[in-house]
């Protein structure tokens, strides 16, 4: 009797489980990890790993895809208390520090920003969607440009991280980000265009 397709079905979906759980306690054991340790650990082929994450990219995204969900909540409460572009610097450093708890994410950034594939996935989401939120709310108050895409913007914190993305580097990280965000304020004839001198008359006397 063969399987019948919702038993396939189920099966791989606790294989795709199976291997996230188990890369999720390989990647906190602090050590480098191949994907094919993870599928021999998680006692399935390489193959079917390949099948379900075909880069390592994927599965570290889909592993901490849950975990940056709170970093959501933390924008919306800098920009209840900070100014727009100071909540910008202070989020960017924050995921700074979250990433550099989790082994392998700032290497996956960093590559998929490379490959020019930073924008998909569920990491990358919710870093575009996070950002375009900050971004937004400090173009309406003048505080940041508005023709900024959150999508390069994410990549060049995902540049950032390369270069000053371990804990002894914050220093560093600090001076970058500041660059990074004073760029994205607008320049001086854009602030002139969106708030102009009231006009006066001078015929009157």
């Amino acid at each position: 009797m063969t399987p019948t397709r919702n038993t396939l079905r189920a099966d791989a979906q606790r294989n795709r489980e199976h291997l996230i759980a188990t890369a999720a306690e390989a990647f906190a054991s602090g050590k480098a990890v191949s994907l094919d340790s993870i599928a021999k650990r998680a006692g399935v082929g390489s193959g079917t790993l390949y099948r379900h994450f075909p880069t390592r990219e994927d599965l570290v995204e889909e592993v901490y895809r849950d975990q940056i969900r709170p970093l959501r909540d933390d924008a919306r409460d800098l920009l209840a208390s900070e100014q727009p572009a100071q909540a910008l610097h202070t989020w960017m450093r924050r995921f700074a520090e979250w990433a550099g708890e989790r082994r392998g994410i700032c290497e996956a950034l960093v590559a998929m920003s490379a490959s020019g594939r930073f924008g998909s996935g569920p990491v990358c989401d919710e870093i575009q969607q996070i950002l375009g939120m900050v971004l937004q709310t400090g173009a309406e108050a003048g505080e940041l440009r508005s023709d900024i895409d959150p999508v390069d913007v994410g990549g060049i914190l995902a540049g950032v991280l390369s270069v000053a993305g371990a804990p002894e580097q914050r220093a560093q990280l600090d001076r970058m980000l500041t660059i990074v965000v004073d760029g994205l304020k607008p320049r001086q004839e854009d602030r002139r265009r969106a708030y102009p001198a009231p006009a006066t008359n001078r015929g009157c006397k």
